[in-house]
C-alpha cells in the first residue's frame, strides 16, 4: 500500500507558534525601548537637538536593531524624535513660534477639561484633587517629588472631565511639553507659584463653578508660559 509524504503535525503546529512567540517578543521589546526612550528625553537625560543612533540605543539597551527600530518609529510620529537633513534622527527641539502654538493648545485643553471637571466630577473625584493639593503642599522643597506629584493633579482633572477624546488630546499634547526641556517644578518660585494656582483651580471645581474652573485653568497655563518664555527665550517680549 502505497503512502504519501506529509510534514509531521509537529513542525506544521509548531512553525507558526514559534513565528508568532517571536513577534510578540519583538513587540513587547520595543514597547520596552518605547517607553526608556520616552522617559529619557522627560527627564532630561536626552536633550533636545541630541543625535539619536539605532546601534547606540540597542547597546544602551542590550537589545537586537529590530525593535529599537519600530520604537524609534514610534517615537517619530509621536512628535518626539525628528528626521533632520545630513544628520538623522534628533531628538526634537520646538522653536519659540512652536512653544506658543503648543501653550495655545494647552490652554484650551487645559480650561476645558476644568470645566467638565467642574461640571462632571464625583464627590470622590472631587476628594482625590484635595488630597493631591495638601500633598502638594507638604512636598515643597522636595522638586523631583513635585514634577511627578504636579502631573498626577493634572491627570485627575483630566479624568473628572469624563471624556476620553479630551484626555486623548492631552496627553500628545503634554508629550509634546517635555521638549521644552526640565519641568518648572524644579524651580522653587514656580513651585510655590503653581500650588497656589492648583488651590484656585480646586476651589473653582469644589464649588461646581465651570466659567471659574475654565478662567483658573488658562491663568495657570497661561502663567506657566510666562515663565517658560523668560527661561528659554530670554531676549524676546511676548
Amino acid at each position: 500500500m502505497g503512502s504519501t509524504a506529509s510534514l509531521p503535525r509537529k513542525s506544521v503546529a509548531r512553525a507558526p507558534a514559534a513565528a508568532a512567540k517571536k513577534e510578540q517578543q519583538y513587540a513587547s521589546l520595543s514597547e520596552l525601548v518605547y517607553r526608556k526612550m520616552r522617559e529619557a528625553i522627560q527627564q532630561g537625560a536626552l536633550r533636545p537637538g541630541q543625535r539619536i543612533m539605532e546601534i547606540e540605543v540597542a547597546e544602551w539597551l542590550k537589545v537586537s536593531r529590530t525593535p529599537v527600530r519600530e520604537a524609534l518609529r514610534r517615537l517619530e510620529g509621536d512628535g518626539m524624535l525628528a528626521l533632520e537633513p545630513r544628520t538623522g534622527l534628533v531628538v526634537a527641539s520646538l522653536s519659540r513660534r512652536a512653544m506658543l502654538e503648543l501653550y495655545v493648545m494647552r490652554e484650551v485643553l487645559e480650561g476645558t477639561a476644568a470645566r467638565l471637571c467642574a461640571r462632571h466630577a464625583s464627590d470622590l473625584e472631587v476628594m482625590e484633587l484635595e488630597e493631591l493639593v495638601k500633598r502638594e503642599e507638604r512636598l515643597q522643597g522636595n522638586f523631583e517629588e513635585l514634577v511627578r506629584h504636579n502631573r498626577l493633579f493634572h491627570e485627575a482633572v483630566h479624568r473628572g472631565a469624563h471624556n476620553r477624546y479630551l484626555e486623548k488630546s492631552l496627553s500628545a499634547v503634554n508629550d509634546s511639553m517635555w521638549l521644552l526641556g526640565k519641568s518648572q517644578m524644579l524651580l522653587p518660585h514656580r513651585a510655590q507659584a503653581a500650588l497656589a494656582e492648583h488651590g484656585e483651580l480646586l476651589a473653582a471645581i469644589r464649588k461646581h463653578d465651570p466659567d471659574a474652573a475654565e478662567e483658573a485653568a488658562r491663568r495657570h497655563v497661561r502663567s506657566a508660559q510666562k515663565e517658560r518664555l523668560k527661561q528659554l527665550f530670554p531676549e524676546t517680549r511676548d
